[in-house]
């Protein structure tokens, strides 16, 4: 027990990332944690309870300003990550993190501290759904993605405010842009439907995206970049159960359900052609019947 206290200070203190030590919500893993444990618990059991016997509520004007909002942030983002670093400086092979004050460095690692409060923020689409009571939104990947992202942001804010990862950053927050212009457009209610027809592919763009960055951070496990591999081969793993769990939904929500109409079509219309042979050989028949 001494020996991981001892592993722990030594963690926090001496290998976190010395310009983002006293920024807000970062010096301890506490109250991200907190944060995350009263998510959780709100969404899985509270909220629900609290929901059992109240209408759902109408959120339209909220949800229309806060995906508004979420789309101007995700442009912020993916801005700040490509002049931070990614348009000019960063290789994509090996960027190792660069803990000077040099401007382009302060200018990302302000950038991932963005990127992991907006990943708290994003809690309130579980809470919206919650408050709704659309549960049937609420999946176990949607809470393991909500959950385990501000946890990841904390970690690159601590220990990783630039470098490698931040492709990661840069490349959901654009996906995020069409995201939440999806979700606003279909706030406005269902005469957006039409203009909707995009929204599989939006799990398409989550699918590459996540292809992306289980390459870029798997070929860092054959480079001698100076990196942590035990990061990149965890971001490796964890792009890895993400290509899984979008791709079975994929598969699931989409190709399925395709198959499923085309099956439903084509019983229906296999029904009328029987129908319809059927009714004209009982109907010859009975004139048959009636010239004998």
């Amino acid at each position: 027990m001494s020996y991981i206290v001892e592993w722990y200070r030594d963690l926090m203190d001496n290998r976190n990332d010395p310009r983002t030590q006293e920024w807000f919500l970062v010096p301890s893993p506490g109250p991200v944690l907190t944060i995350i444990a009263t998510y959780i618990y709100f969404c899985v059991s509270a909220g629900p309870r609290y929901m059992k016997d109240k209408k759902p509520y109408n959120l339209r004007n909220t949800l229309i300003i806060y995906n508004f909002i979420q789309v101007l942030l995700s442009l912020y983002l993916v801005y700040e990550g490509l002049m931070g670093g990614w348009l000019y400086e960063y290789n994509f092979v090996c960027q190792p993190v660069d803990y000077s004050y040099k401007p382009s460095s302060v200018r990302m690692a302000h950038g991932v501290y963005m990127y992991f409060m907006c990943k708290l923020i994003e809690l309130l689409d579980t809470v919206f759904f919650v408050l709704r009571k659309k549960d049937r939104q609420i999946s176990f990947l949607h809470l393991y993605h909500h959950s385990l992202m501000p946890i990841c942001g904390w970690i690159g804010v601590k220990f990783l405010a630039g470098g490698h990862p931040t492709l990661l950053g840069v490349i959901n927050a654009f996906v995020h842009v069409f995201m939440y212009t999806y979700y606003m457009l279909a706030a406005f209610g269902p005469h957006m439907q039409k203009y909707l027809w995009w929204k599989k592919h939006l799990t398409t763009l989550q699918i590459v995206q996540f292809f992306i960055v289980f390459c870029h951070n798997f070929q860092m496990l054959f480079t001698s970049c100076n990196f942590p591999k035990p990061l990149s081969f965890l971001l490796t793993l964890n792009a890895g159960l993400f290509i899984y769990m979008f791709g079975s939904f994929y598969v699931n929500n989409y190709m399925k359900s395709d198959t499923g109409r085309k099956s439903k079509v084509n019983g229906a219309i296999n029904g009328a052609i029987n129908g319809a042979v059927n009714g004209n050989a009982i109907s010859n028949g009975i004139n048959h019947g009636k010239s004998d």
